[in-house]
């Protein structure tokens, strides 16, 4: 039960994160509004939410291909984003499939 409050919890983080980037008007590395990303990624981050707190196991691949997606068009001064995908890792790591 801990294991699945604490993996609800760093989605939770990482979709509130997605919400403060989309008020501040985040851009991408090379300058462009980064809401279609944003958008996209709040929506895969609830998805993933409902999937993981249903069957206590994050999908490994889907995990590391937007883990690698948000480092390639995030800036570098976007750490919390990052930082908070990077809570669900930490927190789904026994139950990563």
């Amino acid at each position: 039960m801990a294991r699945s409050s604490s993996l609800e919890s760093a989605f939770d983080a990482a979709i509130s994160e997605t919400q403060k980037s989309l008020k501040s008007g985040m851009t991408t590395l090379s300058g462009e509004d980064a809401r279609p990303q944003l958008e996209k990624l709040q929506l895969e981050l609830k998805d993933q939410r409902n999937r993981a707190t249903q069957s206590g196991v994050v999908d490994r691949e889907w995990l590391k291909a937007t883990i690698r997606s948000v480092i390639d068009w995030a800036p570098e001064s976007e750490l919390a984003l990052i930082a908070a995908l990077g809570r669900i890792a930490r927190a789904a790591r026994p139950s990563i499939s």
